[in-house]
């Protein structure tokens, strides 16, 4: 059976970039423009090509490869280019055989026992769906799994709706550099980017959707529809360009770094996560801050995550020990008695004071961007995701889609180190309750 499918515009110029001498493939560009589509393809034509190659298809969560590519996006790929060619699905497991024996593995990053069986396989291929919600690491332990012997040239193909111009797509792709260093790449030429839109997929897309893109906010309609990366919003209170920096942290510096703190604070901003596959609610953001002698304020550590209560708990208290840290300082606003229940299950002496956010969001940040504008805050190393959050943050609200957990975290940690008067400032431990069950 021949395919009566042909490919738009935009998709065939994809196609010779894919094709090109590029090991790194960044296809950006609006909702529904055809990016996943000749990815699959692509990855398909490649397994057909070579027998017994393993090729790994990821987003971010393992839910929303099944349901979004497994489950849709593979199938109507398939009907659409290959109607002859017969493939095996085995579900449980999120793979697809192709009849030489060449197989596609379907997975998700968003938890450490599946990150962990991803280091098992080798790949010629790999592919990051919406990789704007993957972070940097991830993405750099996907490479180290690009290692299957084959006739193939090993490839990375990545799509995504364009993020910030603080995101690591931006500064690996457009601006050319590894976006942790901020060194320039030394293989400039093994990475391609192009923009696809969905204006050339007009025909496989209903009129009134582009009705619904139209009306977006001038924000989400340069990204879901123009294809284009956001810059900074206008009277941001921060510019991720002006961070002062210094040398991300190892396990060799850790030592030296926390020695040359003389306050150390874990900052807590809850949410009502119930665990890891509840994207209704925003991630716990959890920043480790500190101040050394000099009154110098150090973001150390972002250890932020979305899991159930006593799993972020247990993080929490974890970075206590790591860091040997003064203080948890945690909002209260979000079911006070609840948070401290969390804590107090896991450490029933941790060093708590809880906080109340009696003023806005924009009002508590100013005072820590003015810090940064005085050159008093260094970020140890690159915190993808917090920054982006700070750069949203204007003089007239917060411009992000969703709450800037991180951000607030950040700020109640440098707020307690540095912007309290002194009695404000001591350490208001929250006794645990007498109880006589051990």
């Amino acid at each position: 059976m021949k395919a009566n499918f042909s490919l738009n515009e935009g998709q065939k110029d994809a196609v010779r970039l894919l094709s090109g001498p590029a090991r790194h493939i960044f296809l950006r560009g609006g909702s529904r423009s055809g990016k996943t589509l000749v990815l699959l393809r692509a990855i398909v034509i490649r397994a057909l090509r070579c027998s017994q190659t393993k090729h790994g298809i990821f987003r971010h969560t393992l839910s929303a490869a099944r349901a979004t590519l497994l489950s849709e996006s593979f199938p109507e790929m398939m009907r659409l280019c290959f109607p002859a060619v017969p493939y095996t699905l085995y579900r449980q497991d999120s793979i697809i055989r192709l009849g030489n024996g060449s197989t596609l593995l379907f997975g998700g990053l968003d938890q450490h026992d599946r990150t962990e069986k991803v280091l098992g396989h080798e790949f010629s291929t790999i592919y990051l769906n919406e990789a704007s919600q993957i972070s940097y690491r991830s993405r750099n332990m996907l490479l180290t799994r690009l290692s299957e012997n084959s006739s193939l040239m090993r490839k990375e193909y990545i799509d995504a709706n364009p993020p910030s111009m603080s995101h690591w797509l931006y500064r690996l792709f457009e601006n050319g550099e590894e976006p942790d260093s901020g060194q320039p790449l030394e293989n400039r030429g093994l990475y391609a980017s192009m923009q696809i839109n969905p204006n050339s997929n007009r025909d496989n897309i209903p009129g009134d959707y582009f009705d619904h893109l139209n009306s977006l906010p001038e924000r989400e309609k340069a990204r879901f529809l123009r294809g284009e990366y956001s810059s900074c919003v206008q009277g941001a209170l921060w510019k991720i360009d002006s961070i002062q920096r210094q040398r991300s942290i190892d396990r060799e510096s850790l030592d030296a770094i926390r020695s040359n703190m003389q306050r150390i604070i874990i900052s807590v901003d809850p949410s009502g996560a119930s665990g890891p596959d509840d994207y209704r609610s925003d991630e716990i953001g959890i920043v480790v801050c500190g101040i050394d002698m000099h009154k110098n304020l150090h973001v150390l550590e972002d250890c932020s995550l979305r899991e159930t209560p006593a799993k972020w708990a247990l993080e929490v208290l974890a970075a206590v020990r790591r860091w040997r840290a003064d203080l948890i300082v945690a909002e209260k606003n979000f079911g006070g008695a609840l948070v401290e229940a969390n804590i107090r299950a896991v450490d029933s002496n941790a060093p708590l004071k809880l906080v109340s956010a009696s003023r806005g969001k924009v009002a508590r940040a100013e005072p820590v961007a003015a810090l940064y504008e005085r050159k008093k805050v260094y970020h140890h190393g690159r915190f993808q995701e917090l920054e982006e959050q700070l750069s949203l943050f204007s003089s007239g609200g917060y411009r992000g889609v969703k709450s800037p957990d991180r951000a607030d975290a950040l700020v109640w940690g440098i707020t307690e180190l540095a912007l309290l008067d002194p009695q404000q400032g001591k350490a208001q431990w929250i006794p645990a309750p007498l109880s006589f069950e051990r």
